[in-house]
C-alpha cells in the first residue's frame, strides 16, 4: 500500500465536461497540411477527406473547418475546440528538430514516460505491442508522473478529469505507436471499463479488495483521492462509460483496422457491493493491425503451453475465439494490477515469430517481457515507476539466467545487451 504522502497532492476527479467548441486559429492561417496529417485528427479516412476537399492536394484551415462539420467526422485524440491549436503547433514544429530514433537496450524495462519514449523506436521495428493500461480514475499506480497531452490536459495517464480525456490520451498513445508498428504487426490493448460513480481512488488492489469486503472503515472525506460523478455532459451517476468500445472506434478513425474485440472472461472476479446490476467479470482486449492480413498463427493456440497462453483445456474449444478464459493474476511482487502470464503469452504467440520484437509501453512488473523471453522473442518495456522497473528487470534477469543455453566456446553477445533503434 502506498503511503499517504505518496498519494497526496493528486487532485480529486470531477468529471465536468467543458463548454468549448470549434475556434479558428489566431495565427498561421495560411498554413497547409497533408491529407494524411489531417485525416486522423478529424476522424475520417483519407479517401473520404479527398472526397470532401476535391482535387486539392493540401488542406488549409477552411478545409479543416469544413471537414469538422461533416456528419461522419468525430473526435479522435484532439477535441474539436483544440484542432486549430493542434495544427498551429504542428506548423511551428516543422522548423524544429524532432527527436530521432536511437539505440534502445533489448530485453529490459526502461524507466520513463511512454508518451516520450515511443519516438525513440525505429519506424516499423515493433512486431507486437501487448499492454494493459490503467483503468480511468480507479487507481494510482506507483508514483504518478505528469504528462502534457495533445488536447492540452496535463495529468498522469489514468487520472484524467473525464472518461473522454482518458479515451483521447489512449488514442494518442496508439497514434504515436502506429508508425513504429511493423506492417504485419499487431497491437493487443487490454483495458477494463469504468462506471461513472462516486468512489475512492485507491493505491493498490489489496486496498480495493478490503473496501469491497467492507473492511475499510474510513469516511469519504478521509480518503486521499476521490472520484465524483456529477458534471458530465451526458453520463448519469452509476452509468457504464463504455471506454473499451470507444477506444476501439477511435482507433479505427486514426487508421487502424479493428480485427477483434476480445472478451477476457476473468476467473475469480472481484466482489462488488452494488445490487442494481450484474457483477463485472470481463475485460476487453482490442486487437488492432495496420493491414487486413497481419502475421497470425492460429496453430499457436494449440501448440503453446497453457501457462503461456495456449488453449485452456477445461474451458476452451479446439479453436481460438473472441472469448478467452484465462486466470487472473495474484497481483503479487508489489504490483497490484498485473495481468497473468498467459494473456501476453497468447497475444505474442498468435502474432509474432521467433526473435520478433515485443513492446509493452506500460510494462509494470514485466509480465509481457517474461512471456516474450519464454517464447524466444525480443522485448522492450517502458514504465514511469522506478520501483516497478527495478522489479521487472530483476524478474527478467532471473528468467534469462534460468533459460540460458549451455556455455560454448564461441563468443556470444550477453543477453539483454542488444538494442533496437536507428
Amino acid at each position: 500500500m502506498k503511503s499517504r504522502t505518496q498519494l497526496e497532492g493528486w487532485p480529486d476527479i470531477h468529471p465536468r465536461s467543458s463548454l468549448a467548441g470549434w475556434e479558428r486559429p489566431g495565427s498561421n492561417d495560411d498554413q497547409l497540411f497533408s491529407v494524411d496529417e489531417v485525416a486522423p485528427i478529424v476522424g475520417l479516412h483519407p479517401s473520404f477527406v479527398r472526397r470532401v476537399i476535391g482535387s486539392a492536394k493540401r488542406v488549409g484551415f477552411d478545409d479543416i473547418e469544413k471537414l469538422l462539420l461533416i456528419d461522419d467526422a468525430a473526435e479522435t485524440f484532439v477535441p474539436r475546440s483544440k484542432v486549430a491549436a493542434y495544427f498551429n503547433r504542428l506548423a511551428s514544429l516543422r522548423s524544429v528538430e524532432q527527436l530521432r530514433p536511437h539505440s534502445i537496450p533489448l530485453n529490459q524495462v526502461i524507466c520513463g514516460d511512454a508518451h516520450k519514449l515511443i519516438s525513440s523506436l525505429a519506424d516499423k521495428s515493433v512486431d507486437c505491442v501487448v499492454t494493459s493500461t490503467p483503468y480511468w480514475a480507479v487507481r494510482i499506480y506507483g508514483t504518478p508522473k505528469q504528462v502534457e497531452w495533445a488536447d492540452g490536459e496535463v495529468c498522469p495517464y489514468g487520472h484524467e478529469q473525464t472518461p473522454e480525456g482518458f479515451i483521447r490520451h489512449s488514442v494518442e498513445i496508439l497514434y504515436l505507436l502506429k508508425p513504429k508498428l511493423a506492417n504485419l504487426g499487431s497491437i493487443w490493448w487490454n483495458i477494463g471499463d469504468t462506471f461513472n460513480t462516486r468512489t475512492q481512488i485507491r493505491g493498490n488492489a489489496a486496498e480495493t479488495l478490503r473496501a469491497m469486503k467492507g473492511l475499510d472503515r474510513r469516511r469519504w472525506t478521509e480518503h486521499n483521492c476521490r472520484r465524483y460523478s456529477a458534471g458530465h455532459a451526458y453520463l448519469e451517476d452509476g452509468e457504464q462509460a463504455l471506454i473499451p468500445q470507444r477506444i476501439a472506434e477511435r482507433a479505427s478513425r486514426i487508421g487502424y483496422l479493428v480485427k477483434s474485440m476480445i472478451s477476457w472472461s476473468k476467473d475469480g472476479s472481484m466482489p462488488e457491493p452494488t445490487n442494481s446490476r450484474v457483477t463485472k467479470s470481463v475485460e476487453h482486449i482490442i486487437h488492432l493491425t495496420k493491414v487486413r492480413t497481419p502475421c497470425f498463427d492460429k496453430e499457436a493456440f494449440r501448440t503453446t503451453p497453457a501457462m503461456l497462453g495456449g488453449r485452456n483445456p477445461l474451458l476452451e474449444q479446439d479453436k481460438v475465439t473472441d472469448v478467452w478464459h484465462l486466470p487472473t493474476s495474484s497481483g503479487g511482487d508489489g504490483h497490484g494490477a498485473q495481468f497473468p502470464l498467459a494473456l501476453p503469452g497468447r497475444c505474442i504467440a498468435l502474432s509474432t515469430k521467433e526473435n520478433g520484437l515485443v513492446l509493452d509501453p506500460f510494462a509494470g512488473s514485466g509480465t509481457s517481457g517474461l512471456a516474450a523471453l519464454k517464447l524466444k522473442r525480443q522485448f522492450v518495456g517502458f514504465d514511469v515507476s522506478q520501483e516497478y522497473v527495478d522489479l521487472a528487470n530483476k524478474k527478467l534477469e532471473q528468467s534469462r539466467e534460468t533459460n540460458k543455453p549451455p556455455a560454448r566456446n564461441t563468443r556470444r553477445q550477453k543477453p539483454g545487451k542488444g538494442s533496437v533503434g536507428k
